[in-house]
């Protein structure tokens, strides 16, 4: 947002400036952590490739023709997507270990498919179920190649049967009313509890009173969002 806002003023002060990339936006960053030192607990690929992303949307705008795509906007913490992407900075350090800037060694499955790779960026993610992902983007050799069977197979999707094949295999299709039950309940218990804590940060604004609560402050529209979110990825998962 930082960027972007001294970017903006840059373009209505004199917009015959000359553009800047994200080498330039990168010089940037050293004063920024020091007005800022928040930011010196975040990877700093990480910040790399916001400015990145950024001098890209920037680009995608002025080379835009149909006037389809607008100008970068700031983000806003309440509908931000809790993730961040960063460089290859990750490294491999056993079969079941990868060693992250700034959070140390997380464990990973034990059948060593990151051997002989080249990871060129990583994002953990924050899901609202509360458990974290990280999603690799890596380089790898030439796969192998598998020789044609020359035999084939036809597949019919069907109401009582998930999928029925030619040669009479079927498989069953699966029940998910328990979890999207589930899932309705505490949806109603999620809008409910938020509408209700609304409403509290309304009263204490009107009242003026001398520390407000904000609507983050209220847990249990929170544990009820966990909640539901949970549900939802089951049937989502079994699916």
């Amino acid at each position: 947002n930082q960027m972007l806002a001294m970017m903006n003023e840059r373009y209505q002060n004199n917009k015959a400036l000359p553009f800047l990339g994200k080498f330039k936006l990168n010089y940037l960053l050293k004063p920024l952590k020091k007005e800022y030192p928040f930011l010196k607990n975040s990877d700093s690929s990480s910040l790399q490739v916001v400015n990145e992303f950024l001098t890209q949307s920037w680009k995608n705008f002025f080379q835009d023709k149909t006037g389809q795509i607008g100008k970068p906007r700031f983000h806003s913490r309440k509908y931000l997507k809790k993730s961040y992407t960063g460089k290859s900075t990750i490294r491999i350090t056993c079969k079941r270990y990868l060693k992250i800037p700034k959070l140390g060694y997380v464990k990973t499955s034990k059948n060593g498919v990151l051997q002989n790779t080249k990871i060129k960026r990583y994002t953990v993610l924050l899901e609202p179920t509360g458990k974290y992902y990280l999603s690799l983007q890596v380089e790898i050799s030439e796969p192998e190649k598998y020789s044609l069977t020359d035999k084939q197979v036809g597949i019919d999707v069907g109401v009582a049967d998930l999928a029925i094949l030619s040669n009479g295999l079927k498989y069953p299709s699966f029940d998910s009313s328990y979890f999207e039950k589930k899932a309705k309940v505490w949806q109603r218990k999620y809008a409910r509890r938020r509408h209700l804590a609304k409403l509290l940060v309304l009263q204490n604004k009107n009242k003026r009173v001398l520390c407000p609560r904000s609507l983050e402050s209220f847990a249990n529209w929170q544990k009820a969002q966990k909640s539901k979110a949970k549900y939802q990825a089951k049937a989502a998962n079994q699916r």
